[in-house]
């Protein structure tokens, strides 16, 4: 019999946003498997640290921030490899995924490689845009108001005409996009409406108005915008 495949939602970055079954699983795992920058610590693994069990195998994907999707595809297919391996010797295999592993998580490449062979059970985790909007003490949508999601790598047109169709706004992967960004809010004339969010439920934690946010965002940063009731009341 092979072992289960598990991709776990750990949340945000602040470990007690786990959820129960998170926590059980990560703790009675014999193998688990994350991402990690290469050559760097990994994020994931550091929100569970406490949790995963001693003697436990970690299967480390050493995954490159490129442009170019070849190398982290690579790293990807090795992981599966390896990942594979643990799950044919009927070993479950609990894969740590930071926020939700369907919401922009890297879990989901590989359940594209590895899903169609083994047996494989998703664990939703809180959200990072939950997370911005409750630190921001900003509600997002009500009734039938809709939210919009957007990637901040886009082009800059096409940001300008998404936020410009939209009611409700959160806008990911900030990043080196941030001046971007806010050349494109403050065009539509709505910088009064936007937060900025940055490493949401960690002790490091920066929600300011987006007018005021700094320079340059690290890769876990957000911006919340909405078109009802001034955000800040």
């Amino acid at each position: 019999m092979s072992g289960i495949l598990y991709g776990v939602g750990l949340g945000p970055g602040d470990p007690e946003l786990m959820t129960l079954r998170a926590h059980r699983l990560i703790a009675a795992a014999k193998v688990v498997a994350y991402p990690a920058l290469a050559g760097g610590a990994s994020f994931a693994r550091s929100i569970a640290a406490d949790v995963i069990a001693k003697g436990a195998t970690e299967i480390v994907m050493d995954v490159p921030m490129t442009v170019e999707r070849a190398p982290a595809q690579a790293a990807y297919d090795l992981g599966a490899a390896q990942i594979s391996e643990a799950l044919e010797r009927g070993d479950d295999v609990v894969c740590l995924c930071e926020g939700d592993p369907f919401f922009y998580g890297s879990f989901m490449y590989l359940f594209a490689r590895l899903s169609g062979r083994f047996e494989t059970q998703i664990v939703p985790g809180v959200t990072s845009i939950t997370t911005c909007a409750a630190a921001a003490r900003m509600p997002l949508a009500a009734r039938n108001e809709r939210l919009t999601v957007l990637p901040g790598p886009l082009p800059e047109a096409e940001l300008r005409a998404r936020i410009e169709g939209a009611e409700s706004v959160a806008i990911m992967k900030v990043g080196r996009h941030l001046a971007k960004i806010r050349g494109v809010i403050e065009g539509l004339g709505l910088m009064g409406r936007a937060v900025y969010v940055e490493r949401a439920s960690l002790p490091e934690e920066v929600v300011c108005p987006l007018a005021e946010a700094p320079e340059n965002a690290p890769y876990f940063s957000m911006i919340l915008l909405t078109k009802g009731a001034d955000p800040w009341l």
